[in-house]
């Protein structure tokens, strides 16, 4: 049996039954929605509890007709082969509610900003994070979510030095949270006569979408500069001095954007310049939480290998979780649920024994 925290559920229960009374009186319109946001995220926890609370009682009226002596043989089989389904029914809703009480991250149900870098192995590696963003913007139409690119450097032989795109839709960044770091792949490039398998890397950066009231940041902080673009052809810029360059000079940010629009260019920079800054803070607030967040599935950094992606055997391997599939055809056309299941369900296996130990 599961061991679940009955005063904050009690707390919950109390906190859902009081905004439910106060939604039914004359409030204003800021008020109502701030009470219905809260009323809509309290429910289905709330909803959960009751549900168990009475397979509780219905447990325990059986163990009373068990024990009453008056019990006749017949009523007393019948509850006997009542009670087995009904434990298993209680010990489902029990993991059910523990799930719903974890820790929330305020940030799961925003959208996100999708950053991929070409890493070690020159061209092969810019192929390959060019695969990478087809996978993932598959797997976002597969989850009606949308993309727009918002910035593309494009390797000298195709594929993609830098991409950066915003992903918009429901629950995008609980989903990919955890993609952050650098992926490996093992496979024969194209351009290889002798069919030896080479082993190259691309980064991936998932940050959440955020808005100007969640990162302020003062006119003084930061340098913008205006520049003339320039590049190899093919790379999405032009020859007119529209692109910007943001530098936040207390910690040394720099975004630089280069399309068409002078004045969409410095939206976009500072709208990626706000999401690096969130991610730093966010990122600095975990780890002063517990030093144990560094083993974390998803913990961000950058320096790691969390995924490789060997073409030759078919296999993908995610090493946070010891996970392999051979499935990798799938996996690329943007079939990444069970990936993404896998990290979620391990995410919340963390968060179960870190509470239990508090």
């Amino acid at each position: 049996m599961v061991t679940l925290p009955q005063d904050r559920m009690k707390q919950l229960k109390k906190r859902f039954e009081m905004i439910e009374a106060q939604m039914v009186g004359n409030l204003d319109a800021d008020t109502y929605v701030r009470l219905a946001s809260e009323y809509a995220e309290l429910q289905p926890i709330v909803d959960s509890i009751r549900t168990l609370n009475a397979a509780y009682k219905e447990r325990a009226d059986l163990s009373t007709i068990l024990d009453d002596p008056k019990t006749d043989v017949d009523t007393r089989t019948l509850v006997m082969e009542d009670i087995p389904v009904l434990d298993s029914r209680i010990e489902q809703l029990e993991k059910e509610v523990q799930i719903l009480l974890l820790p929330k991250d305020n940030d799961d149900d925003k959208s996100a900003i999708l950053e991929i870098r070409a890493g070690t192995g020159g061209s092969e590696a810019a192929l390959f994070a060019r695969d990478l963003f087809h996978m993932y913007e598959r797997y976002a139409v597969n989850q009606n979510w949308k993309v727009e690119i918002v910035s593309v450097n494009e390797g000298d032989a195709g594929g993609y030095k830098e991409i950066i795109a915003t992903i918009s839709g429901k629950g995008v960044f609980s989903k990919l949270k955890f993609e952050s770091g650098v992926h490996r792949v093992q496979r024969v490039p194209e351009t290889e006569a002798g069919g030896r398998i080479h082993t190259s890397a691309a980064t991936v950066a998932v940050l959440p979408e955020v808005k100007e009231i969640d990162v302020e940041i003062r006119p003084e902080d930061i340098r913008i500069d205006t520049m003339r673009a320039s590049g190899a052809g093919g790379q999405h810029v032009n020859t007119t001095d529209s692109a910007v360059r943001i530098t936040h000079i207390p910690t040394g940010i720099m975004v630089v954007q280069a399309e068409k629009s002078q004045h969409q260019n410095r939206a976009r920079a500072m709208q990626i310049l706000r999401a690096q800054l969130y991610n730093m803070e966010r990122q600095q607030a975990d780890n002063e939480r517990s030093a144990s967040r560094k083993a974390q599935v998803g913990s961000g950094d950058r320096s790691e290998r969390i995924r490789t992606y060997n073409f030759p055997q078919g296999r993908i391997t995610d090493h946070r979780i010891n996970l392999t599939l051979y499935k990798l055809d799938r996996i690329m056309e943007g079939k990444l649920d069970e990936i993404v299941d896998a990290l979620i369900t391990n995410h919340q296996v963390i968060l179960l024994a870190e509470m239990r130990k508090t």
